[in-house]
């Protein structure tokens, strides 16, 4: 097959949940033992660090790979979903898995897709540990897809696990309470393997982590700002500088007021890590920092993909990532004439706990991704009217995005987002970002 072909048929034989949704959940993870046994036990050869969270994973897990990156260290980032190419979700020192390591792999374990009939996640957490092993990673960087305690990339035992944050997400997956959540996030805690538990969980959650960690024989450690900074200032363009203590100034390039935690995360996991031998280098934290989507491909974290007028592109799809959102897009509103905003969101979210922080005073543009879960533009469009947000749909991303692009003065921002899908379909519009 050649890579297309492959791909596609990857999308039929195994059920992608980023498409389809709930029909794709499959519930234990027998068939990740499976297909790990078959590959001889790739996660084995090297050493990983194992993220998971409701939001925050993707930043901490490219923050950290990048700061290790930078200190010489062959790393592996295993990230989901992805926004253009599949390959964004398997990269070794920032690029891609090449297409005919894809093929190559498909063609070589064919007979136990068949048989074993794993997820689409399934197999390419499987895909992500074999190539880690093939480019003899010193360590993985893991983000788990959904929960902790049976995604399928729980079958590794890290030297480190770090949960970044919790809240409302995949209740229909996960449960109804926060206590519920931190209970799935929690299955990535193993026996004497120390956790990191990000900055702003909640008090009640801390005594639940502390508990499972216990229960572990696990040394838990909360990331606090006063152990790990002196000072963080964000700046005009939304980037940070932070005055880490026994560092020094460093800039972090990554935009959004929810940066300040996943610094604060990343800063305690490395403390912790110089602990048990992994050292950095003097430079690596600023020009881990300071260049990590170069070093490592990362997108759709408040980014910048066009200027006059100015598009922004966020990827949070979740109550807690639009409590931070609608922050940043209310302060978006004092900088330009006109807010104009490009919406779409998966049927499967919990509507209402999200489009309660969309900011009143905006253009909509509502639109749907080109995939089964996407909620038709039209039904968000309602959605909104019914809390007086006016705006149009559109039954693709191209034509909303060319819409909004029109009525925009270069003065105007555009922001982009309530789903990675929707995002994803932009990107390849904006010519910076079509190579």
């Amino acid at each position: 097959m050649t890579y297309e072909e492959t791909l596609s048929y990857l999308y039929k034989k195994t059920p992608a949940f980023h498409q389809v949704g709930a029909e794709a959940y499959k519930i234990g993870l027998e068939r990740s033992l499976a297909l790990d046994k078959a590959m001889e036990f790739p996660h084995k050869r090297y050493k990983t660090i194992h993220i998971a969270g409701t939001n925050g994973k993707g930043s901490v897990s490219h923050l950290l790979a990048a700061i290790l990156q930078a200190s010489g260290y062959k790393v592996g980032l295993y990230t989901s979903p992805h926004l253009v190419d599949f390959r964004e979700r398997i990269r070794f020192n920032g690029l891609m898995i090449s297409k005919p390591y894809v093929v190559e792999f498909v063609r070589k374990y064919q007979k136990q897709i068949k048989s074993i009939k794993p997820s689409f996640f399934e197999i390419t957490s499987s895909l992500a540990f074999d190539y880690f092993r093939h480019k003899k990673v010193h360590y993985a960087i893991v983000e788990t897809g959904m929960g902790g305690k049976l995604d399928s990339t729980n079958i590794i035992t890290p030297i480190l696990s770090i949960i970044t944050s919790i809240s409302f997400d995949h209740r229909q997956y996960l449960g109804n309470t926060l206590i519920d959540i931190a209970n799935e996030k929690a299955g990535i805690i193993k026996r004497y393997i120390p956790v990191v538990i990000g900055e702003g969980i909640k008090s009640e959650l801390k005594e639940f982590f502390q508990k499972k960690a216990l229960e572990e024989s696990s040394i838990i450690s909360f990331a606090s700002e006063n152990e790990v900074l002196v000072n963080a200032i964000m700046l005009p363009d939304y980037s940070w500088d932070f005055f880490v203590k026994e560092h020094g100034l460093t800039h972090c390039e990554l935009r959004g007021l929810f940066q300040k935690s996943n610094a604060i995360t990343v800063l305690k996991a490395l403390k912790i890590m110089s602990g048990f031998g992994i050292r950095t280098r003097k430079n690596a934290l600023d020009t881990g920092f300071g260049n990590v989507a170069k070093l490592t491909g990362l997108m759709g974290r408040w980014e910048e993909i066009s200027a006059e007028p100015k598009v922004v592109c966020d990827i949070g799809h979740n109550e807690g990532a639009w409590g931070i959102n609608s922050k940043m897009l209310e302060n978006a509103i004092e900088r330009h004439d006109k807010l104009h905003l490009i919406i779409g969101v998966s049927k499967d979210k919990e509507i209402d706990s999200i489009i309660k922080y969309f900011p009143k005073k905006a253009t909509y543009y509502f639109t749907n991704a080109s995939i089964q879960r996407a909620l038709p533009a039209e039904q968000l469009a309602e959605k909104c009217k019914n809390i007086g947000l006016d705006g149009f749909p559109f039954v693709t991303v191209k034509e909303a995005v060319y819409r909004a692009v029109s009525n925009a003065s270069k003065n105007d921002m555009i922001f982009i987002g309530g789903s990675a899908f929707v995002v994803g379909e932009a990107y390849p519009l904006f010519s910076e970002n079509t190579d």
